[in-house]
């Protein structure tokens, strides 16, 4: 088998089509499944905590007239804001790492489906 038919092979666009991009509304159903459930509780309980706990320390600094105090509400603020994007992040990361494990298994079938055709094709030379 030459290059020209190996590449055709490879870039074959009837087959896998659909799966060359991840849609959005396909990230948010992996993240909501069952597979993903207890990561999902964990992300939302934390937001939730992190979300309560910066708004406490907004409402307290308002409140306050001493500047020491002032200071460590707003640094409180900052480090829960911050909590709540490192939340959406681990979120991130959890749902790209079952993408690429799908992507890797997609790959394994197209190189086995290759190794087959190239096998098929050395056999009839």
């Amino acid at each position: 088998m030459d290059q020209e038919q190996l590449r055709k092979i490879i870039d074959s666009p009837d087959q896998y089509d659909d799966f060359r991009q991840d849609t959005v509304m396909s990230v948010v159903r992996d993240f909501y499944s069952r597979k993903m459930l207890g990561t999902a509780i964990i992300v939302w309980a934390f937001g939730i905590i992190f979300f309560a706990a910066a708004a406490y320390c907004a409402m307290q600094f308002s409140n306050t007239d001493q500047t020491k105090y002032q200071i460590m509400y707003a640094a409180l603020f900052i480090c829960f804001v911050h909590g709540i994007g490192l939340m959406k992040i681990f979120a991130y990361g959890m749902v790209h790492r079952h993408s690429i494990k799908r992507e890797i298994k997609r790959l394994e079938l197209r190189i086995a489906e290759l190794a087959r055709s190239i096998g098929e094709g050395s056999e009839r030379d």
